[in-house]
């Protein structure tokens, strides 16, 4: 499921204070005084403020009032980072887009940052550009946010000389020694754009190569002759060979189909079937004619894409299904599973490939060989509930040993294997999660990974010796850290934001010492919305666990008066809400409510991520139950503040949030007067295989799990206000979940306010729309609570 957790928390000049037992700290008071001229902006924005919302913005201090228009205008208050970040192979340079002027004006280059001494030099110039990329049809690019000749991202050839581009249709190689450009691949007469596009391009891991996909085929490149070569043939929508289909990226975040071997003379790839799959109509509503597009989408307990791992030869004759030299890897008679990550080992002789079961809780490392296509279990790993897959395997040189994380003990950590399988030693351990593997220097005998070691609430980059376990924090502001380690693991680049400074770029060494400031992202508008604090806290949940929490206050906040309160939630699997992260228009939306006199909570229920998998498990089988609980016993918590109106509190969410807002406005009416729910699940029997099922089981298997989980069985129990707003080209979380919540509402004599945003798709993410869309929450929750 895509997670559109939106606001996010941080800490800025703030103390942790602990409301487990003991009550909240009070924060101190923001700055207020008399501001006619405030008062009569506010009345402007929201006509129809009640009084209390009034008297709020007449004590406002603040010298500017944050609107919608404002939060989801430009130029953005998250400020922009620079895209483009890519290492050059040897993690000498880090190449970016640079861009100048406004608009259809825009100019964009490349240059490059010199990871020893932070100098910048340019690399490919924007006259260079427009001579050997193709004009855009638009005037901007949505993928980077750069204007006129804009390409989508390029690609470090193996020997560091050259660069690769990208249009829809065609590939372009740049000398960087000799600064000329060629088109690599001839235009195609195709009528079809779908069969004349270029997906997913690498290099061959020699240079000599480039692989792409062209209407689900593979084929190559020869970089110095120019000449294609189709490597498989057959392929079709419904056929894949070497792309993904929908459901595998949604939901086991696995971004391609096909592998290069190590010495460049084979690649691995996934054939996806997908006859079985359920054909999904997306009608398009503002048509005349009812014109309807079809996707493949997997609904619970349905069958999933057939998948099989097979291995092409790039030298020689071409391969087809038929041909001799395409071998199909043995992965079991069972067809009824997931292949779930595939790599190749250092000899190119193997691959690794990870099968899980249809179940979702026993999952196997094979190693396959790519030459007769038989193949062995190496590692399994098996859980009661269900296994979360990581991208933390790495091969070292030495052909003998790998890593592997596994959550075996409670916790992701990282352990060290022979290529036997034999545990040779568990590397990192402790109460947190390893949360990714950053890089590893095999000549230090060092690996770098991000984990929640600090604090569950943060992300930061750790050093561990491979030889006597010595574990140290490399990046130490209080925060979120993103990682982008150059390959030889010599240097980085950390995206950094706390919830009240928008995320920096730095370039560092590995020890953490600071070679370059890459974009300071400097918001100085901010300043003049006087943002309130943000103070991080716990809750005892339901069964007595601590939970992460925050809270905002209300602009010119005064103990001695009573205010509603807006519950934010999200609720669902690796998720976070209460995060020391900047949470970009959301957060912005939740201090414009803090300044309309609105207090702003919340907690993260069990279920949620980065406190160990014993602190997920408790939905399995229930979704919505566990979630709820916590959430009520924070909504406890808050209802005992002596400043909290508890009467008036609200709650919104997106996606799972959506779900949860709906599953509480039916389940505990008597708590929330008016919820806000963003593309909702409201039928877990209409949600996608293997999301659902990892933790509802089967429906054949858990019928009572999964009635009792959705909220159209709850439809009648509603009494509050109720808001949903549904996209009717989601993809993702379907039109019709609304639809059939709708319905229940209808047979049950209850009434909710219903959105419809035509053609718009899981996150109704359009500047119009999204106007559209918070105007109407705003003055919604300005109007019930």
């Amino acid at each position: 499921m895509r997670r559109c957790t939106g606001f996010r928390t941080g800490r800025l000049t703030l103390k942790r204070v602990s409301a487990f037992p003991a009550g909240l700290a009070r924060l101190r008071s923001g700055q207020v005084s008399p501001a006619a001229a405030l008062l009569a902006l506010l009345l402007a924005v929201v006509p129809l403020a009640p009084a209390w919302a009034q008297q709020i913005a007449s004590a406002t201090k603040a010298a500017s009032l944050l609107t919608v228009e404002r939060i989801y205008g430009q130029p953005s208050l998250s400020g922009s980072l620079t895209n483009g970040l890519e290492w050059s192979p040897d993690g000498k340079l880090l190449g970016y887009f640079q861009r100048s002027g406004e608009s259809s004006e825009a100019k964009t280059e490349i240059w490059g940052l010199e990871a020893a001494t932070g100098k910048r030099r340019r690399l490919v110039d924007s006259e260079v550009l427009a001579e050997i990329l193709p004009k855009p049809g638009g005037a901007q690019n949505q993928q980077t946010g750069l204007g006129r000749i804009a390409p989508q991202r390029y690609f470090w050839s193996p020997t560091g000389d050259a660069l690769l581009f990208v249009s829809p249709d065609s590939l372009y190689w740049f000398d960087l020694n000799k600064k000329t450009g060629k088109k690599l691949t001839p235009a195609r007469p195709e009528k079809d754009p779908d069969k004349a596009a270029i997906h997913d391009p690498k290099f061959s891991p020699d240079g000599r190569w480039v692989s792409f996909v062209r209407g689900y085929d593979l084929w190559a490149v020869s970089v110095t002759a120019g000449q294609e070569k189709q490597l498989t043939h057959g392929g079709r929508e419904e056929l894949r060979n070497g792309q993904l289909d929908w459901v595998y990226p949604e939901e086991l975040d696995i971004r391609t189909a096909y592998w290069w071997s190590p010495d460049s003379s084979q690649i691995a790839y996934l054939q996806m079937d997908e006859q079985p799959v359920t054909k999904y109509p997306l009608v398009n509503f503002l048509s005349y004619t009812g014109e309807t597009e079809t996707m493949r989408y997997p609904i619970a307990g349905d069958a999933n894409p057939i998948v099989r791992v097979g291995v092409v030869p790039v030298a020689g004759a071409a391969a087809s299904a038929t041909d001799a030299n395409l071998r199909w890897i043995d992965t079991g008679r069972d067809t009824n599973i997931y292949i779930a990550r595939v790599d190749w080992l250092r000899d190119s002789k193997r691959l690794a490939i990870q099968r899980l079961n249809r179940q979702q809780n026993k999952l196997e490392l094979l190693f396959a060989d790519a030459a007769d296509g038989r193949s062995q279990v190496a590692l399994t790993e098996e859980d009661k509930y269900w296994i979360n897959l990581h991208d933390d395997l790495y091969f070292f040189t030495d052909g003998q040993r790998f890593l592997w994380s596994s959550e075996r003990d409670g916790f992701r950590h990282l352990y060290l294997y022979d290529l036997s399988g034999k545990l040779l030693k568990q590397v990192t351990r402790g109460a947190w999660e390893v949360t990714g593997l950053a890089g590893v220097d095999e000549k230090r005998r060092a690996i770098y990974f991000t984990a929640t070691e600090k604090s569950p609430i943060e992300r930061h980059l750790y050093r561990v010796s491979l030889d006597d376990g010595a574990l140290g924090r490399v990046t130490r502001e209080d925060g979120t850290h993103g990682i982008n380690m150059a390959p030889d693991a010599a240097h980085y680049v950390d995206t950094y934001s706390n919830a009240m400074t928008p995320p920096r770029q730095e370039l560092a060494q590995a020890d953490g010492t600071r070679v370059a400031v890459v974009n300071e992202n400097k918001v100085a508008e901010l300043a003049a919305y006087a943002l309130q604090p943000v103070e991080f806290f716990t809750v005892p949940g339901a069964d007595e666990t601590p939970l992460e929490a925050m809270i905002i206050k209300p602009a010119g906040f005064d103990a001695s008066k009573k205010y509603p309160a807006l519950v934010h939630l999200y609720g669902g699997p690796h998720g976070q809400v209460v995060r020391n992260a900047w949470g970009s228009s959301n957060f912005l939306w939740h201090q414009m409510m803090a300044q309309k006199g609105f207090l702003i909570f919340a907690v993260d229920n069990r279920g949620m991520a980065a406190r160990g998998h014993a602190f997920e498990t408790p939905l399995f089988h229930r979704m919505g139950q566990v979630e709820l609980a916590d959430q009520l016993a924070g909504v406890s918590y808050l209802k005992s503040l002596p400043y909290v109106d508890g009467a008036r509190i609200g709650i919104w969410g997106w996606s799972y949030g959506g779900y949860m807002t709906c599953y509480a406005m039916l389940n505990a009416p008597e708590v929330f007067k008016a919820g806000f729910a963003g593309a909702p699940v409201t039928d877990w029997r209409q949600y996608d295989t293997i999301y659902t099922e990892r933790y509802m089981g089967l429906p054949k298997d858990n019928a009572e799990g999964y009635k009792n989980s959705s909220p159209v069985t709850h439809a009648a129990k509603l009494k509050g206000k109720l808001l949903i707003a549904a996209g009717t080209d989601d993809d993702n979380v379907h039109f019709a979940n609304t639809v059939e919540l709708s319905e229940q509402f209808i047979q049950a004599g209850r009434y909710a306010e219903i959105q419809i945003y035509p053609g718009r798709g899981h996150g109704i993410s359009d500047r119009p729309a999204r106007l559209h869309l918070f105007r109407r929450v705003t003055q919604f929750f300005l109007d019930n609570l």
